[in-house]
């Protein structure tokens, strides 16, 4: 049987709406970034966003994907981890549309959801995920039926990050391609600390380390090199790290952070000396959506999963190695 899977993404900023089929096709995939005007990200301002256009989004990807509503034969939500508010919404949108078109209900985990849409659409089988997001920042590998995390961030992940440093450099919010772009033209490698301990790592002293150049007149062409060289650096090394303890021969990129060229190169160079191979979803699957929502409620629908409304409450801390993985 071809089922149909409609996924609600809304753990942060994103409000995403996807729909896949059983072979992992992707029928459609839209969403809608919450953009504040002024400061970062306020998850309540963020909810409102997201429930003032989840219902026309909704739509959209059911033109999108030249179906109806009744086609849907699963309805799957981002459980955790995320912003309470605007897992709320996505969560609430789900139960209204599987209450409505009396369908079955799956709520997923964000984190495992990267790997699984990219372990669907890059062809790769049994990678270390290189997970680098705003709210998010880990390294993952599957492990005696579980997603294992190896390493993570101490602090902050690393988007925001980006983000907050973005914001006190005068960069604008969502800082992220800003600062690629200016660490292109950068030349001077500046000192920032390094800090990788054991497997995690840290990147709140970076950032303030960062704000301290920028005050004593570097420039942000080198700031921004900096900061990106140092901490590419620091995941890359505890993910090769990885894959020597588990003996993994793939890593997979995820994650809206992914999208970042500068880190790509420098995975690719790790690999290339590994005698590994890298793999990096289309850039519309690295960042927040629902396409991988709906992908990984197919496949713990089709091994067997069942939930009621009741076991539906989200959790803004939702462990990746908390989900039993029950389709592998």
């Amino acid at each position: 049987m071809n089922m149909i899977t409609l996924g609600i993404e809304g753990t942060a900023h994103t409000l995403g709406i996807g729909i896949v089929d059983s072979n992992a096709k992707v029928l459609a995939n839209v969403l809608d970034m919450y953009k504040p005007v002024n400061g970062g990200l306020h998850p309540r301002e963020a909810a409102n966003h997201h429930g003032n256009v989840v219902s026309q989004l909704i739509e959209r990807a059911v033109r999108d994907a030249n179906i109806t509503l009744n086609d849907v034969d699963v309805v799957s939500f981002s459980m955790g981890p995320g912003l309470g508010p605007c897992l709320r919404v996505a969560a609430t949108a789900a139960r209204s549309l599987s209450l409505l078109l009396d369908k079955p209900i799956i709520g997923v985990n964000h984190c495992v959801a990267h790997i699984e849409i990219g372990r669907a659409t890059t062809g790769c089988d049994d990678p270390v995920l290189l997970y680098v997001s705003g709210g998010n920042t880990q390294v993952i590998a599957f492990f005696n039926k579980r997603y294992r995390v190896f390493g993570e961030t101490l602090d902050i992940g690393i988007g925001n990050m980006f983000d907050k440093l973005g914001r006190e450099l005068g960069l604008g919010y969502y800082a992220g391609p800003t600062i690629e772009k200016l660490a292109r033209d950068g030349k001077n490698l500046l000192e920032l600390p390094y800090s990788v301990k054991g497997m995690d790592v840290s990147f709140s002293g970076i950032m303030t380390a960062a704000l301290n150049l920028w005050k004593k007149g570097y420039s942000l062409e080198d700031i921004a090199f900096s900061v990106q060289e140092v901490c590419f650096g620091m995941l890359v090394e505890a993910s090769e790290r990885a894959m020597a303890h588990i003996d993994k021969n793939e890593i997979l990129l995820g994650g809206g952070v992914a999208q970042n060229m500068r880190l790509r190169e420098m995975v690719q160079k790790m690999v290339e000396e590994r005698g590994a191979r890298a793999y990096i979803p289309e850039k519309n699957l690295c960042v927040d959506n629902g396409a991988m929502i709906a992908w990984l409620g197919n496949l713990m629908y089709s091994s067997g999963v069942r939930m009621s409304i009741e076991d539906t409450m989200t959790s803004q801390k939702f462990r990746t190695d908390e989900v039993s993985v029950t389709w592998r």
